[in-house]
């Protein structure tokens, strides 16, 4: 068979930038275009848990991130009031990975791209794909700068409205609005910040998360209008009156949300059925699998996707049975991360003020079993979920 001698990325995001990583450790040539300028990272703080960890050691770049980062290894979970329901510790990673580093967004896309940079990728910004013709003998790309090129594989990592799923599948897989979204602001670290910290409200969810020994990052999950479009500079203000109502630490950080820097985003699934190639182009990431993100696990995936995908194309046979391979050892493990987010998701919020009490002794009977259960799945390698014998 014809080794695999290039490559075209699209999309210059986590999984992006992991994949041509990954692809160049194996000696394969790399193009990476994304749209937006090289400057633009959106997003605030970020955690990575110990699988995704496991990937970015395979790119090489873990101690980069953890030197970046902050390192923890429990959850605690309170009601809206700041009284503890429990503490679960988290039994992901490994000897050498801890079980959760969480950093800015922007130094992990900082790492990545250095990184990508170092194993020789070309990386161009504010670029796209305007045609592509796949031949079966490789694919022909025209960008919409008028350049050409001819790559034997192309992997899209260009995110939840991916315009390649929908060159390749139509509206088949078209993102799914779950009725809520996300809010998010990086804040000084109160000293008590030390992992993540989520607390329980009526009909929503407010958490804190340490990202360095100076700034952590707060989020809030609310029901929203699908279509709800808001002024970035009305952010703030909208933030404030959401988190109204709790009090302790949660209080305390609501006065000092600062007059800017606050993210919004809408929570959509994407459900991709396998396979998610097509001759020689395959979408990967968000494009194909986009979850909720109360496991934190989106990241991860698209990284692990990465991996597997770079080897998967090492091997000795045609290009398209490669393609399908990574999909097909990918499906159930990206499943189990949607099903499992989606169901923390509407679970969360349901609570109501007069079934907070319930909740919270629901949850301190189920949730050590549930979440080691989980825990142990995505412990296991990228490309398996088999349940553990023990469990």
């Amino acid at each position: 068979m014809t080794p695999v001698r290039n490559c075209l990325v699209i999309g210059a995001g986590i999984g992006g930038l992991g994949a041509a990583v990954a692809l160049r450790r194996q000696g394969i040539d790399v193009d990476v275009v994304d749209i937006k300028p090289a400057d633009q990272v959106v997003g605030v703080g970020i955690n990575q848990p110990g699988n995704s960890l496991r990937a970015l050691d395979v790119l090489g770049v873990l101690e980069d991130c953890l030197a970046a980062g902050y390192q923890f290894d429990r959850n605690e979970y309170f009601d809206w009031q700041g009284n503890q329901i429990l503490v679960t510790p988290c039994s992901l990673g490994t000897d050498r990975v801890p079980p959760n580093n969480a950093l800015a967004r922007a130094d992990l896309h900082q790492i990545l791209g250095d990184a990508a940079d170092r194993a020789g990728a070309n990386l161009t910004y504010g670029t796209t794909v305007a045609e592509v013709v796949d031949d079966g003998e490789g694919v022909s790309v025209t960008f919409n700068d008028g350049r050409e090129g001819r790559y034997d594989v192309v992997a899209a990592f260009d995110g939840i409205r991916s315009p390649v799923r929908r060159r390749l599948f139509g509206d088949a897989a078209e993102p799914q609005y779950t009725g809520f979204a996300v809010w998010r602001v990086t804040l000084p670290r109160p000293t008590e910040v030390t992992h993540t910290m989520l607390f329980h409200g009526d009909r929503s969810n407010t958490g804190v998360i340490p990202l360095s020994d100076e700034h952590m990052y707060l989020l809030h999950v609310t029901a929203e209008p699908e279509h709800a479009r808001y002024a970035p500079a009305d952010l703030p203000a909208l933030l404030r009156q959401r988190l109204a109502g709790y009090g302790g630490l949660v209080a305390h950080l609501r006065d000092q949300l600062p007059d800017g820097g606050v993210v919004y985003s809408p929570i959509s699934e994407v459900h991709l059925p396998a396979p998610w190639h097509k001759g020689r182009i395959i979408v990967l990431g968000d494009a194909a699998h986009a979850s909720a993100p109360n496991l934190t696990q989106g990241a991860a995936m698209a990284l692990e996707d990465a991996v597997v995908l770079a080897d998967e194309l090492r091997r000795d046979r045609v290009v398209e049975e490669s393609l399908a391979a990574v999909s097909a050892a990918r499906f159930a493990r990206t499943k189990l991360v949607q099903d499992v987010s989606h169901g923390i998701l509407t679970t969360e919020m349901a609570i109501t003020a007069d079934t907070l009490d319930d909740f919270a002794a629901n949850l301190r009977e189920h949730l050590p079993g549930q979440a080691a259960y989980v825990e142990a799945l995505l412990n296991q390698p990228f490309r398996l979920v088999t349940a553990p014998a023990s469990l």
